[in-house]
């Protein structure tokens, strides 16, 4: 027998809604919207909220759990939101605070939740808070509120320490004061128009306690706390004493990273969330240098989840993705966190590229590399996740098969670390181009006015149009196994994995009377056939003695007769 993507129908209850279980969070699946790329309701070439509004039901039916909303707070947009002006509005290019909560609304009525982005570690430079610490001065209350430092050097030419951008150059810009004279130095981890909080000050948690309130009354259902791990700084500010700190992200714990203090806010944090009724969640996206301290953010105490950024940086491998599956689970156990598994995002090269070129090339890259084999192994990889304890993260057009647009013209980029020559090289623009849900039309039916950043010919042969109902299509296996985990009690929830005896460069475990297996290699493998197949990522042939035969970059999930 060959088979390929095939499934029981799955019944009603296959896509009945989290929306009245408790702890919901252990094993559900979200999904990241980057709202501008993903639909313009009124053809100005941007995404909006009344564009996502529309498109819920297609989320209902993909079988999903939540919606995370990349930020959509009123922003100069130097970040593509993530300098935050008004954490108490909607930029007028996403709608306003009525398409918010018509949002959050619709939302609730088809059993989906909606989590949104906080961005406590910055402001924009446009924020009030800041625009008057620049007027008031040195030694003004306002600046307090901020890491204002006078810079060293005989006239205070020099940054007050070492410190690099995330983005490139140094972390500190000088401000000119209200005199006209060259004046103290502002520190910011990510571009100038992102000046850091200091957390020191009181204003500044009684601040963002306020505005979870101010959503957690509109009725959202939980926070994607952004750089949750960068909020204390050491005391002090010391000197780093390297170049390309870029280089050690994620190997040690900076000065500016990872603090232990970080975690009384989130304790405190954790007490406003708790007077709310619903179930609601926090979620860090923390890069720490290990999972084990990755681990310490999701304390009983203090946040429900935390990125694991860790595998999404493994790469196809059959012996690291096995470690690092046991690394992550023997990590959240003792804290009795779910693990959470993710595989692209806004910051990263989609993994249908990322898998299409060889290994250490990193999570951004330029390379479209084989379209083939990353299709290939992006299911497999899918199927794979889908397969383990926990939360998984989906984002928006992987369901597609979705790859990187690798050949931006230099004139239309727009991520601002591009423009930081020193800094990253702004590939992020790749895995944000918007989505395509029709064969055809001025943006492939994202919206009726073009798109902000040019779609690829050939985007429309992958759109939401062409691939429903397609036996095979990426998107139908995505919708399939979506329904047969939340049928299946084997899928999601717990904290581990029976892992059994399989060929070199094979993944094989047990969940109860469910099997995954899961070829790397690039050649059919055999193994042995455990029960019927449920769904398949590619082809798998099941002999007569008892075997079976996966081809390669192949998932099988299978299930005891």
């Amino acid at each position: 027998m060959s088979q390929q993507h095939s499934a029981d129908p799955a019944p009603n209850s296959a896509l009945a809604t989290v929306a009245d279980r408790r702890d919901w969070w252990r094993d559900a699946v979200i999904y990241q919207v980057y709202p501008r790329s993903f639909a313009d309701s009124n053809g100005d070439g941007m995404g909006d909220l009344e564009g996502v509004r529309a498109r819920l039901p297609y989320l209902r039916d993909l079988g999903v759990d939540a919606v995370w909303l990349s930020p959509f707070y009123a922003s100069p947009q130097a970040d593509a939101g993530y300098d935050v002006a008004d954490y108490r509005a909607v930029d007028p290019m996403f709608g306003n605070l009525l398409d918010a909560d018509a949002l959050i609304r619709d939302a609730h009525g088809l059993g989906l939740r909606i989590i949104v982005d906080l961005v406590p570690n910055h402001s924009s430079d446009q924020h009030e808070w800041f625009k008057r610490a620049l007027a008031e001065g040195p030694g003004s209350p306002a600046r307090e509120r901020y890491h204002f430092r006078p810079g060293k050097g005989e006239d205070g030419e020099l940054p007050p320490n070492d410190w690099e951008s995330i983005f490139g150059g140094p972390a500190w810009t000088r401000v000119t004061e209200p005199d006209g004279t060259p004046g103290e130095w502002y520190l910011h981890l990510f571009a100038p128009e992102q000046p850091d909080f200091d957390w020191n000050h009181p204003a500044v948690g009684d601040e963002f306690r306020s505005v979870l309130r101010f959503w957690l009354d509109m009725g959202v259902d939980g926070f994607r706390i952004d750089v949750a791990h960068g909020l204390v700084k050491a005391e002090g500010l010391p000197d780093l004493g390297s170049h390309e700190q870029l280089k050690l992200l994620g190997n040690d714990v900076m000065p500016f990273f990872d603090q232990d203090g970080v975690h009384e806010i989130y304790r405190q944090w954790r007490l406003v969330l708790d007077e709310y009724a619903g179930d609601r969640i926090f979620v860090a996206e923390a890069w720490t240098p290990t999972v084990e301290r990755t681990a310490n953010y999701v304390r009983p105490d203090e946040l429900h989840q935390a990125f694991n950024f860790q595998y999404l940086s493994t790469h196809w491998d059959a012996g690291d993705l096995r470690a690092c599956i046991d690394r992550t689970l023997d990590a959240m156990r003792p804290v009795g966190a779910p693990a959470t598994w993710v595989l692209s995002n806004h910051d990263v090269t989609r993994h249908a590229t990322r898998f299409a070129n060889p290994a250490g090339l990193g999570t951004q890259i330029r390379l479209a590399g084989d379209r083939e084999l990353g299709l290939r192994r992006a299911r497999a990889a899918t199927l794979l996740m889908l397969a383990l304890p926990g939360s998984a993260y989906l984002y928006q057009g992987e369901e597609l098969g979705l790859p990187d647009v690798v050949d931006l013209p230099d004139e239309v980029r727009q991520d601002p670390a591009y423009f930081r020559g020193a800094g990253q090289d702004g590939f992020r623009d790749g895995c944000r181009v918007p989505i395509p849900w029709t064969r055809g039309g001025s943006s492939y039916g994202f919206g009726s006015g073009g798109s902000w950043l040019p779609q690829p010919a050939g985007w429309g042969e992958l759109s939401v149009e062409a691939q429903t109902g397609v036996a095979g299509s990426t998107l139908e296996l995505y919708r399939t196994a979506l329904a047969v985990r939340r049928e299946r009690t084997e899928l999601g929830a717990g904290d581990r994995v029976e892992w059994l005896t399989a060929p070199e460069g094979v993944l094989a475990f047990g969940r109860g009377a469910f099997t995954c297996t899961t070829n790397t290699l690039g050649e059919a493998v055999t193994v042995p056939a455990y029960g019927r197949v449920l769904l398949a990522s590619g082809e798998v042939a099941v002999a007569d003695d008892g075997t079976a035969e996966l081809s390669a970059d192949t998932t099988v999930w299978w299930i005891a007769v």
